[in-house]
């Protein structure tokens, strides 16, 4: 009977420190804020230069077999 109070109240335990760090408390809850989303890093300029880049070794390759 002893084993089976000191289990239980070790997992009472286990599981009161676990919900104690894994919850947030109320205050800290409603005062976080978040920074606004970061812009968009591309528009659209380095996929136009990166198929130019492409244009330009196709036209390269076609020259040299042409030759």
């Amino acid at each position: 009977m002893e084993v089976t109070f000191l289990s239980r109240s070790f997992l009472a335990t286990i599981a009161m420190v676990l919900a104690a760090t894994a919850l947030p408390s109320g205050c800290d809850a409603h005062s976080q804020t978040f920074a606004p989303a970061p812009s968009p890093t591309s528009d659209g300029t380095t996929i136009d230069q990166g198929i130019a880049y492409v244009l330009m070794l196709v036209a390269l390759v076609l020259t040299y077999i042409i030759h």
